[in-house]
């Protein structure tokens, strides 16, 4: 038991404050200043390749 407590101890105090400093790493490096560029680039990749569909034919619709 006494190994169960000293590791319940350890996720408790300093692997708490561990994943707290890595939280706040991701959230800065996501919002530094010249990251935007990159971002919208990862947003916009899905559709790089994409063309337009065709034109729909009116007459086709109605039958």
């Amino acid at each position: 038991m006494q190994i169960y407590s000293l590791m319940r101890e350890f996720a408790d105090s300093w692997a708490l404050l561990a994943l707290f400093v890595i939280f706040l790493g991701v959230i800065l490096f996501a919002f530094r200043p010249g990251s935007r560029a990159a971002q919208n680039d990862a947003a916009t990749s899905i559709f790089r390749n994409e063309t337009r569909p065709a034109p729909q034919d009116p007459e086709k619709e109605s039958r």
